[in-house]
């Protein structure tokens, strides 16, 4: 039964059009209404609680990160050092978004961002070289949500936060995944080409592409930055994001000298109203987390996947479907704080390591941020790259199926994430 008034009044209270952060508060105070529990100054306390964080400090400079990013000119060097490398190949349009949105997701952690940016260089180019404009739109999308995969990920720091997991580990756990949905994309591009007739740029000499790589070092270095400290213990990841935001403030107005003090204004609005809306969701989130302690959910959750806690393949598996199918219906940063704290003791319970399990779980809501009827970074690539929404869905399918048959390879095989994760912590 309280599952039952739980996800009745979620459900029905976005059915009606409610924002998701007024539809968690109100599907807990139902679940204390129904426990007989219900006293508003506990409700106003564990909203102001649940974003009085000092880890989630991190959210808000990553933000102005990504934001500084798109406006400074790291975005353009980084999609301008691609196109010298491996533009002229065939399809190389495809692969310029791939290995640019790998390197965009180790600068800002936000899908958002990346699509925006990647949309915005990348989609007229590729339209105008021939592509299908479908197909184009589909693997900038399908691009864009490596970004909360490979570190830095805000993805991670909520799932790290709300699970008490360890964000670093996460953020080392991430890489080697997010590289191979990098891969996969870069298959799929190649079959959904195979038949397409379109122009080639032409190959850069040597000393464009050293331009173009040295023109984008300041850049390149940002990443390397992070990782190193974060692999080495210089700084935790919260402090990375001051690291991130400080570092792409500096090259964007001292070295590139694109962003001047006039726009500096608008960037920090920007990244302020995007981290509103985030945080907002956080505390929203807390007050449906802590009744789902009280009522005990996680409990009825285990008893519920009971028959498949001796089979860890299984029960992962059934996780997996049931996270792609809230993922077409809810955006990632609600889903993360409403089914982490549910489904961390069923993982536990079962002996799945955490870590291992965050990364399948970022990744599959990752790919919920292109899954229809929702579909977020959909909505930016329409909104950027002026495409119908019907036109993008019919060509974001193969790169999402291609995604998907990674998220299963790392199921059967967990030895692909917890593999790299330890060499690359050190172990």
């Amino acid at each position: 039964m309280v599952i039952a008034v739980f996800l009745g009044s979620l459900l029905g209270t976005m059915a009606l059009g409610m924002p998701i952060a007024f539809a968690l508060i109100l599907s807990g105070i139902a679940l204390m209404v129904h426990m007989d529990l219900f006293d508003g100054q506990i409700v106003a306390q564990t909203i102001l609680q649940g974003a009085d964080s000092f880890t989630l400090i991190a959210v808000p400079f990553f933000m102005l990160a990504g934001e500084v990013m798109n406006q400074g000119g790291l975005s353009k060097r980084i999609v301008n050092l691609a196109i010298a490398l491996v533009g002229h190949k065939r399809g190389g349009l495809g692969f310029v978004c791939i290995l640019a949105a790998c390197v965009l997701s180790s600068l800002s952690g936000s899908a958002v961002a990346d699509a925006a940016a990647l949309a915005a260089l990348l989609m007229p180019m590729m339209i105008k070289s021939g592509h299908d404009p479908a197909r184009s739109g589909g693997l900038i999308a399908s691009s864009a949500i490596i970004g909360p995969i490979i570190p830095p990920s805000i993805g991670f720091i909520l799932y790290g936060v709300v699970g008490g997991v360890s964000i670093t580990k996460l953020f080392l756990a991430g890489i080697a995944p997010g590289l191979m949905i990098g891969a996969a994309l870069c298959v799929a591009w190649l079959v959904v080409i195979r038949k397409e007739t379109f122009a080639m740029p032409a190959k850069s000499s040597w000393a464009e592409r050293r331009h173009a790589l040295v023109s984008s070092l300041w850049a390149l270095m940002l990443p390397v930055i992070i990782i190193f400290g974060l692999k080495f213990g210089v700084f935790t990841p919260t402090e990375a994001g001051v690291v991130a935001a400080v570092y792409s403030l500096f090259v964007a107005m001292v070295v590139y000298r694109e962003l001047t003090p006039g726009m500096l204004l608008d960037v920090f609005t920007s990244a302020a109203k995007t981290t509103a809306i985030v945080m907002f969701l956080v505390a929203a989130a807390s007050v449906s987390a802590w009744l789902i302690t009280i009522a005990d959910l996680p409990g009825a959750m285990v008893a519920l996947l009971q028959p498949l806690m001796g089979n860890q393949t299984l029960l992962l598996i059934a996780i997996m479907v049931l996270i792609v199918a809230v993922g077409t219906a809810m955006d990632m940063t609600p889903t993360i704080l409403i089914l982490t704290p549910v489904l961390m003791p069923v993982i536990k319970e079962a002996g799945i390591d955490p870590v291992y399990f965050g990364v399948l779980f970022i990744i599959n809501n990752s790919i919920g941020l292109i899954t229809p009827p929702v579909g977020t970074v959909l909505n930016v690539v329409c909104g950027v790259g002026k495409i119908s929404m019907e036109k993008l869905i019919r060509g974001v399918w193969p790169f999402m199926i291609a995604q998907l048959i990674v998220l299963i390879l790392l199921v059967l095989f967990p030895v692909l994430v917890t593999g790299p994760a330890a060499f690359f912590a050190g172990r």
